[in-house]
């Protein structure tokens, strides 16, 4: 069959490589993101120890970081973005998309890697932008809506980790069970706020459709972002009750609880006396970090958020500060070096981009290497 001079496979091989070139391209340009991220956290962090009074203590106590704990810290926050990668393919990508056409059975791994490049961990719950494996699974075929809808249930799902961690962590130290300070309102009340938000979850979903009927006719954007919004809290209700969906939900615990394991062990590695509870910890980041919101450089937001929370908890300031940077010097390193061998992969098994262009630029007839391409 011929269309426009050019038969059905060029067309679709043409199709392929342009997808992939912006495919490599959003993926190289979130590394080079996330790399001046990194070098701009550092400086920072640098200046303010080492310029504002008081914080002497926590500069020679990074400077006495032995090689082998961050070498430690590091393989635990791996084990935390994998299960990240773990729950973002089982909700974005559970028909495998990315693994077809020939691009080899651990592109949907890469691809992940690849977005978490471009997102920060704190707090568990913020997933980030669309990034780029959503953007090629919605050029394989997926709808836009589609692709906000799982990606938004992603998100659901980690934000709801989140919360029913906060409850079982401050109950945990409001009723003594957990060593720490027993502050009922750094304990309870968080737990008792979250406790209400999820039931007001639940019933907004259970109540949506109405709600959105009556919405629709003078307000069709909110009531669009209702139906959103409720079918990701049902989407998410379903998985954290279906033996199905253990898996995904396993890799959002894992993601929550490793990264946290990240900051508790920063207390040891800084040789802080004495090291605060892990629930303690628990508590500091998961309330802490709901300051990430709040747009500020260098994830000041919630760095301040978890430190704050820290020096209420009677941790002393120097250590808490000089334990929240070596974590987060740890959270922008390993998504860095992952994210960059899974680009250099990916390159590898899909093409460069000079390849892309000059098959473009020539006009030659390119065969589709891969089978058709997905509109």
């Amino acid at each position: 069959m011929v269309a426009g001079g050019e038969t059905v496979p060029q067309q679709s091989g043409r199709e392929h490589r342009r997808r992939t070139r912006h495919l490599l391209s959003d993926a190289r340009g979130r590394l080079k993101s996330h790399a001046l991220k990194l070098l701009g956290f550092a400086v920072l962090a640098y200046l303010v120890l080492r310029l504002l009074p008081g914080l002497e203590k926590s500069l020679e106590a990074l400077q006495n970081v032995g090689v082998w704990w961050i070498v430690g810290g590091m393989a635990v926050e791996i084990v935390s973005e994998a299960g990240y990668v773990i729950s973002w393919r089982g909700i974005l990508d559970p028909e495998d998309l990315l693994s077809q056409e020939g691009r080899g059975k651990l592109t949907g791994q890469r691809v992940a890697w690849a977005q978490l490049a471009g997102g920060m961990i704190v707090p568990g719950g913020a997933i980030g932008s669309i990034g780029v494996g959503a953007w090629m699974l919605h050029r394989l075929g997926i709808s836009t809506e589609r692709v906000g809808e799982r990606q938004l249930t992603l998100m659901t799902l980690n934000t709801a980790i989140d919360a029913i961690a906060i409850a079982f962590f401050g109950l945990g130290l409001a009723s003594g069970l957990f060593s720490g300070k027993e502050n009922l309102a750094l304990t309870l009340l968080p737990a008792a706020l979250v406790g209400v938000a999820l039931v007001l979850a639940l019933a907004v979903a259970r109540g949506e459709e109405h709600l959105a009927k009556r919405l629709e006719a003078k307000h069709p954007k909110i009531a669009k972002g209702m139906s959103t919004l409720s079918l990701a809290v049902q989407n998410t209700k379903s998985m954290l009750g279906d033996r199905d969906s253990k898996r995904i939900v396993l890799g959002a615990v894992v993601y929550l609880v490793f990264d946290i394991a990240v900051l508790w062990g920063a207390f040891s590695a800084i040789d802080a006396h004495p090291v605060p509870g892990f629930a303690v910890v628990a508590m500091s980041y998961l309330v802490g970090g709901l300051a990430g919101s709040i747009p500020l450089p260098a994830n000041l937001g919630a760095v301040t958020g978890i430190g704050g929370m820290l020096i209420a908890f009677g941790v002393a300031h120097d250590e808490a500060i000089a334990a929240l940077v070596l974590y987060e010097a740890i959270g922008y390193l390993v998504p860095l070096i992952g994210g960059t061998i899974a680009y250099l992969f990916l390159r590898s098994a899909l093409g460069t981009k000079g390849d892309d262009e000059s098959d473009e630029g020539t006009g030659a007839p390119v065969a589709s290497e891969a089978g058709t391409a997905r509109a």
